[in-house]
């Protein structure tokens, strides 16, 4: 979607005076059916997850994954070697059941590793990172963000966006200033 001067839209924003007034907002854009669009404040407001019908994120099931990964990697590295490829006895030592004491700490080592760099790129991949301007910025009245504004903004890909139902909607919901942001 472009405007008449060429830009590319971004989203329909609107300012709020408080916390409560973006909370029943953003309450009354998840029940007309947007899919894509956020909230912005300086600090987190309570129940705002459920008010954006937001669910549980994916962020833990890929944790688990990595930690899995991470264990099985060191049980395959452990083991292998030492009770496969080259079952050696060393002064003695078994190589067999009794030595997996000593192989916990590495398979512990590495299920933390995988477990941190799943969460570290699931992050970045989620977040749509890395980007190096969001373009929100381009709003001049978004400094406010991380003061005292609160800041609700629908996304142009939405698929129910219409610039009328969009300024209709957060008119509203008690929406001030409310403007297109141009992705340029």
């Amino acid at each position: 979607m472009r405007t008449p001067s060429g830009h590319t839209v971004y989203a329909m924003a609107a300012e709020y005076e408080s916390a409560t007034a973006l909370y029943e907002a953003a309450k009354r854009v998840r029940d007309a059916g947007f899919k894509r669009w956020d909230v912005y404040s300086p600090f987190p407001i309570h129940g705002m997850d459920q008010a954006m019908g937001l669910g549980k994120s994916w962020l833990s099931a890929v944790v688990l994954c990595g930690g899995i990964t991470g264990l099985l990697t060191a049980a395959v590295l452990e083991f292998g070697p030492s009770w496969f490829i080259y079952p050696v006895i060393v002064h003695g030592k078994p190589f067999d059941w009794r030595t997996v004491p000593a192989f916990f700490p590495i398979m512990f080592e590495l299920t933390v590793l995988f477990s941190a760099f799943a969460a570290f790129f699931a992050v970045l991949i989620m977040n749509g990172l890395p980007r190096w301007n969001h373009p929100i910025f381009n709003w001049d009245r978004f400094s406010r963000a991380t003061n005292d504004g609160f800041f609700l903004a629908i996304e142009a890909r939405d698929p129910r966006f219409t610039e009328i139902e969009a300024r209709e909607l957060l008119e509203s919901t008690g929406g001030q200033h409310i403007t297109i942001v141009h992705e340029d």
